[in-house]
């Protein structure tokens, strides 16, 4: 597996990471012992890179990976999670109890952290969400002191804009940004991606296939569990995605010229990029972990990149992303 640094950080991972999310949240749920198994294949393919957060069930996705990764050697893993919704007595962190960055309670979520994921040390640590009520040099200053303690290794930030980022950045280095980035929601590009290229972060994008959309096997008699996110999501109306197959469309005519996948051509995009983007698909079957990570192979050619940078310009992507 190809390897890519994050920024200016010297945090090496693979090229492609692994997204944990809907191996235990915000998808019909999943056998536990079967995603286990495709953790363990993950590392065995070469995977380094595995994304989680305490959101994530809440608590059970950290938990998944601590006990799928109990008896393997975690000293080539890098391990992501994240802090910043407030928690509720009695259930936990969700996005719907609003946010809490508070020093205490990131230095809170991290002992606990660290105990669901069974390490020694988080390797990194992002704000998952951007806490309007706490000074950003406030999360950041906590995490640096979790830093000096051993107990984090890598600041992160995600879905955070420019001047959240330089001021984060002043007070402890930002190693990565993990935000939604892909080829129909380019919204960073503006202003964020120069931002992170000027500082030497890292880029992370989340959802690189358009919550499964660009990988083209959702038609509009697709349905989804109602603990699905898409079952609410606008771009999955009928509507939407008779309006965005030409993004599709677009994908499997490049795919054909590499005997590629559309999800293959849509994560080499990102990789084409910057040589600091790390795309973290999400999956819950072997053969889609396969088809992901095979995309690190995929060299887009200057023709292809114009290509696809001339047909997204006239296409409209239909509904907003949340």
């Amino acid at each position: 597996m190809k390897k890519r640094i994050l920024g200016k950080s010297g945090l090496e991972v693979t090229a492609m990471g692994l997204g944990c999310m809907r191996m235990s949240f915000a998808d019909k749920p999943a056998d536990k012992s079967e995603m286990m198994k495709l953790l363990h294949q993950a590392v065995d393919a070469g995977v380094t890179f595995f994304d989680t957060a305490e959101v994530y069930g809440p608590f059970t996705n950290e938990t998944l990976l601590g006990e799928a990764f109990a008896d393997v050697n975690k000293d080539n893993l890098v391990i992501a999670t994240k802090f910043g919704f407030k928690h509720q007595d009695g259930f936990g962190p969700l996005p719907s109890h609003g946010f809490d960055s508070r020093p205490e309670q990131i230095k809170r979520v991290a002992e606990a952290s660290l105990k669901r994921l069974n390490v020694e040390a988080i390797d990194l640590f992002y704000q998952h969400r951007v806490d309007p009520n706490v000074p950003i040099e406030d999360v950041a200053g906590a995490v640096q002191d979790l830093i000096k303690e051993g107990k984090v290794k890598h600041f992160g930030l995600s879905e955070a804009n420019a001047e959240t980022i330089r001021r984060a950045h002043n007070v402890q280095n930002v190693t990565a940004l993990q935000s939604e980035y892909s080829i129909w929601w380019r919204d960073i590009e503006a202003e964020i991606l120069p931002t992170c290229e000027e500082l030497g972060i890292g880029i992370v994008p989340y959802s690189p296939l358009g919550r499964g959309f660009l990988t083209g096997t959702i038609t509009k008699n697709t349905t989804y569990d109602a603990s699905d996110l898409r079952s609410n999501n606008p771009r999955f109306t009928a509507r939407a995605i008779d309006a965005n197959q030409a993004v599709v469309d677009l994908l499997v005519d490049i795919g054909k010229q590499h005997d590629a996948t559309p999800a293959q051509i849509a994560l080499a995009w990102l990789l084409a990029q910057k040589p600091y983007i790390v795309p973290i698909p999400g999956c819950r079957s072997l053969s889609r972990l396969n088809e992901n990570m095979a995309a690190a192979d995929i060299t887009l050619s200057a023709t292809d990149l114009s290509q696809i940078e001339d047909a997204m310009a006239d296409i409209e992507v239909v509904g907003d992303r949340y």
